[in-house]
């Protein structure tokens, strides 16, 4: 199991990102991923950097469907840490059971017909292969 690294067994360059973090959430402490990841303090920055732009408000899709990509994601990873975290997000960003039921079942449907397709062979179409 990682060390976690607390906020006040941080060094300086740490809890700049962890007060970045927080300001940036609008929460009063940052979750365990972020306080693993400061037991290397480059990882950290970079991660929260790229995260933080990549989610970020205000591109070609909304801050919902970005988290339902990411749970999407995860959960196809088999990251239950973030399955648990995106679907949260997801949540507080409108996500409903319903959408949580439908996204789960387009996940699995693709699971499944990706590894029907890998295990067959099937050959990609022509009108697919731009």
């Amino acid at each position: 199991m990682p060390r976690l690294i607390e906020y006040a067994d941080a060094p300086p360059d740490v809890r700049a990102v962890f007060d970045d973090i927080k300001a940036t959430r609008r929460v009063p402490d940052v979750t365990n991923f972020w306080k693993a990841l400061a037991a290397h303090p480059p990882t950290l920055a970079r991660t929260w950097e790229s995260l933080k732009q990549v989610m970020a408000p205000g591109g070609a899709l909304d801050p919902l469907t970005k988290e339902m990509l990411y749970l999407a994601a995860s959960a196809t990873a088999g990251c239950a840490y973030c399955t648990a975290s995106h679907t949260a997000a997801a949540r507080a960003k409108g996500m409903t059971d319903a959408m949580h039921g439908e996204l789960l079942a387009v996940v699995g449907m693709a699971a499944e017909t990706n590894r029907l397709a890998e295990a067959m062979r099937v050959p990609v179409d022509a009108p697919f292969d731009e």
